[in-house]
């Protein structure tokens, strides 16, 4: 019997609802997805990218893999070389430089030297 309720029709009178409401909560699903995924992301990229852009010789760092190192030389072709101990280079990626690494570790580095 439920069965056979669930599938009837309604009466050829009746006016079918509106699609507004519908919309109205896909556009707020679709708003809410983007103040909280997308624009914190391109909020970080930017600053990635900023703080990649100020990079300067002599600047600590640390990469992505847990590398500690000075900024020894800054290439053309978007790397560095970084000097993890004295006299000992390696060439890396800019974009493989940690941004929140960096600022902890010269967070410390500031905290310390007061």
């Amino acid at each position: 019997m439920l069965y056979s309720v669930l599938l009837m029709t309604p009466p050829s009178g009746s006016q079918s609802p509106s699609a507004a409401p519908q919309f109205i909560m896909m556009a707020a699903i679709v708003l809410v997805f983007w103040l909280f995924m997308i624009r914190p992301q391109q909020k970080k990229a930017k600053e990635q990218k900023k703080f990649i852009e100020n990079l300067g010789k002599g600047d600590k760092i640390v990469t992505i893999a847990g590398i500690h190192g000075t900024v020894a030389k800054l290439n053309e072709d978007n790397t560095l070389q970084l000097e993890t101990s004295p006299g000992a280079y390696i060439k890396i990626e800019k974009s493989a430089i940690s941004l929140e690494w960096t600022a902890q570790i010269n967070k410390t580095t500031i905290e310390e030297k007061k």
